[in-house]
């Protein structure tokens, strides 16, 4: 140790001699430096702002190249299927015509809320057709067979699905069996026991003026009801961006300007307004749907839970990468057992939606192409069938592509083999793009 202590110093070099740099060398030295501090990298998001409407163009154009498409490909679509089927027929955007695609979007439409969820997970849930025929009939056995309270009989109809979905979770996240496995099980069982329910008979008619019926041929005949729900939405929208704005900028994080904020705000209250005047002024028009109002609701909730929770951001932490998840500390099993549960109870829920429209309970209820077209709204709205990329407000956009299609081919007296052949080529066409998608991403290293 004393020798170390007494190692004579290194001779100094000429490049030690910089530390004898006089005061004006120094300050020659610290604006040189000062290019180079400027040059560090800023979020891109900040520039896109700084730039205006031309930077968003251009960051458009690099999100739609590197196959970040979003939502785009199905408003488009939306967008087409309108014109076609206007300039066919002038009565596919007529108030009758748009009733009748909001009330039959919003009960299949809300099963496909819970496979969002499921979607998002990089699962599948086979089960939703049968557990929406469940659903329907411990509803109609309860409520017409035994007497039991119209809302009680509800209740208990949804908790029904809620508990199957959490068994089909169970032997998923717990014992380990394959979802696929699971729900396919899930999807023979449950039409078992719901023939088993129906009795001989097969078939319960819904009560007149039973909450059932109400849920698909209540309309709030009062123009303020549709007025007002699209204010309520504009401002609760306009809200929400400003808040989340805010907090963003107290966080030092980039944010929305506020003339992008009025806008997209702008943009909202067009759409919704146009609608409510649909709904409410031509002839013919009944309203504010009922079962409109309700699909929505989920939407806002489902949305709130998926993008404003911890427990949504661990339903796309564990769709990415379970095992990162979990090494992450996110309890994976009680994530994938409570995804299974909200698809359950949504299934239900929209089994008693589809009760309504056929007026009652059936023992065949959700099967046929129920369950395609469940999966086809989600991956048409633009879920990833990968998990981990997707948005709860897909379930809208593809059941409004869906529906539309059937609605505009019934006007034009279009065979149903038909209808099916054109949705099914639409589904291949969402899955292609978004394969490709992913795989251009992966090029542009943004997977």
């Amino acid at each position: 140790m004393s020798d170390l202590a007494k190692t004579p110093e290194p001779t100094k070099g000429p490049a030690d001699r910089t530390d004898r740099t006089a005061p004006g060398d120094a300050v020659d030295a610290e604006q040189s430096a000062a290019p180079a501090a400027a040059a560090a990298p800023v979020d891109p998001r900040l520039l896109v702002r700084e730039q205006g409407f031309a930077g968003y163009w251009t960051e458009f154009v690099r999100k739609v190249r590197g196959g970040e498409l979003g939502s785009l490909p199905v408003v488009i679509g939306l967008i087409v299927i309108g014109l076609v089927f206007q300039l066919q027929n002038d009565k596919f955007l007529s108030a009758s015509s748009l009733a009748n695609i909001a009330v039959f979007t919003s009960g299949v439409g809300i099963m496909s809320v819970g496979i969002v969820f499921v979607l998002l997970l990089g699962e599948i849930d086979l089960s939703v057709g049968s557990v929406a025929g469940v659903g329907a009939a411990v509803w109609a056995v309860l409520s017409v067979n035994h007497g039991w309270g119209d809302w009680l009989s509800v209740f208990v109809a949804i908790a029904s699905g809620l508990v199957i979905g959490v068994l089909h979770g169970f032997f998923f996240a717990k014992i380990g069996v394959p979802a696929f496995v699971v729900t396919l099980a899930g999807f023979l069982g449950w039409s078992g026991l719901q023939i088993w329910m129906m009795g001989k008979e097969g078939s319960i008619n819904t009560p007149t003026g039973s909450v059932v019926e109400d849920l698909t041929t209540h309309f709030f005949a009062d123009k303020a009801a549709a007025y007002g729900l699209a204010l309520v939405a504009v401002l609760a929208y306009a809200g929400s961006q400003l808040w989340d704005s805010r907090r963003r900028k107290e966080a030092e994080l980039p944010s929305r300007p506020l003339s992008e904020v009025l806008l997209r705000t702008g943009v909202l209250a067009v759409l919704a307004f146009v609608v409510a005047y649909f709904l409410n002024e031509p002839k013919g028009a009944r309203g504010l749907p009922l079962a409109l109002v309700l699909f929505l609701a989920v939407l806002v909730i489902a949305d709130f839970v998926a993008r404003r929770t911890t427990f949504g951001r661990q339903v796309f932490a564990v769709g990415g990468n379970a095992e990162a998840a979990r090494r992450a500390g996110i309890n994976v099993d009680r994530v994938r057992i409570t995804v299974f549960a909200i698809s359950g109870m949504l299934a239900a829920f929209g089994g008693l939606f589809i009760a309504s429209l056929s007026g009652g309970a059936t023992k065949s209820l959700g099967s046929g192409n129920t369950l395609m077209i469940v999966i086809a709204a989600a991956v048409i709205g633009g879920t990833s069938l990968f998990g981990g990329r997707g948005k709860i407000w897909s379930a809208m956009l593809g059941m409004l592509v869906i529906q539309s299609i059937q609605q505009g081919l019934n006007l034009e007296g279009m065979a149903s083999e038909i209808q099916y052949m054109i949705t099914g080529a639409v589904l291949l066409a969402a899955v292609v793009i978004d394969s490709v998608s992913r795989r251009t991403q992966k090029s542009a290293g943004r997977a």
